[in-house]
């Protein structure tokens, strides 16, 4: 066995102790708990595959490059978090819930606030094309009872796969979102487009990895929902297309089984096609 050194020096076997004794008396207990794992489980990585000078240096590059590709409209480090499946695990973790209520997934970059109040059957798509989608369904609680005045903040892609804020002069601010408010009933219905799978932005070092792993960067199609009301946890979820393409190779692993929604061809009426929906929500402080 590799001798471990005397306390307070460095050495390659006792590497994680070393550091983690510098952390002061006086340290936040939970960052002190946090980075003492972090530096546990990193310096266990790099004894794992024996991380060589080169590769930590483009490790170093690859950081680098990454913030710097950072502004106010871009956040490469959560693209990166999303495509390591970070974003989804800490979601997950932060949004447990009993069997039988909707699952969170994760937010996405393209959530607007201040999204036009419609009454229910509008249609979200202020542009036109696509084709044409009716959604609906009912807010419920986990006993099945109808959740009134419960709001539903609904937005997605237009058919080339953006979002509106992705071409401000060319899509009409705000198009293809909406909020709606529940009845006694719990019901909702609105009328928009069948969303489209779509890239995420892969001209970055994010979608430089994505290639050298063999990954692509596409998302399968989806529409957001963000459903809220009064003595309820918030779900900030999506509903997926059944039957895309990408449903089990989501670039950022948002895709639960039980947000797989149905679309099927509508009949009469002007939308081509019709998807159900039901959302059950949790009760505040419930076990």
């Amino acid at each position: 066995m590799m001798d471990r050194g005397l306390p307070g020096y460095f050495s390659e076997e006792g590497s994680a102790e070393t550091v983690n004794a510098r952390i002061g008396p006086g340290a936040d207990a939970r960052l002190a708990e946090v980075m003492a794992a972090l530096v546990r489980h990193l310096h266990a990585f790099i004894k794992d595959v024996e991380l060589t000078q080169a590769e930590w240096e483009q490790a170093i590059g690859f950081l680098t490059r990454t913030g710097q590709i950072c502004d106010d409209t871009r956040q490469e480090y959560i693209l990166l978090s999303d495509v390591l499946g970070a974003s989804m695990l800490v979601d997950a973790i932060n949004n447990r819930r009993p069997p039988g209520a909707t699952e969170n997934t994760v937010l996405g970059p393209f959530h607007v606030d201040g999204a036009p109040r419609y009454e229910m059957g509008a249609d979200i798509s202020l542009a036109g094309g696509g084709e044409r989608c009716l959604f609906e369904g009912r807010v419920l609680d986990l006993d099945g009872n109808p959740v009134a005045g419960a709001t539903l903040d609904v937005w997605c892609d237009n058919e080339d796969g953006f979002y509106d804020v992705q071409q401000p002069g060319v899509q009409p601010a705000f198009n293809n979102r909406g909020v709606f408010t529940t009845g006694a009933d719990g019901r909702y219905w609105f009328h928009g487009i069948r969303p489209v799978s779509y890239p995420i932005p892969d001209d970055g070092p994010v979608g430089q990895l994505l290639g050298q792993l063999g990954r692509h960067p596409y998302r399968p199609a989806h529409m957001h929902f963000i459903v809220a009301a009064e003595g309820f946890e918030t779900v900030v979820t999506h509903t997926f297309v059944a039957r895309d393409a990408y449903l089990l190779s989501d670039a950022v692993f948002g895709v639960k089984q039980s947000l797989i929604a149905n679309f099927v061809a509508a009949e009469g009426g002007e939308a081509q096609w019709r998807s159900e929906f039901d959302f059950v929500l949790v009760r505040e402080g419930s076990p």
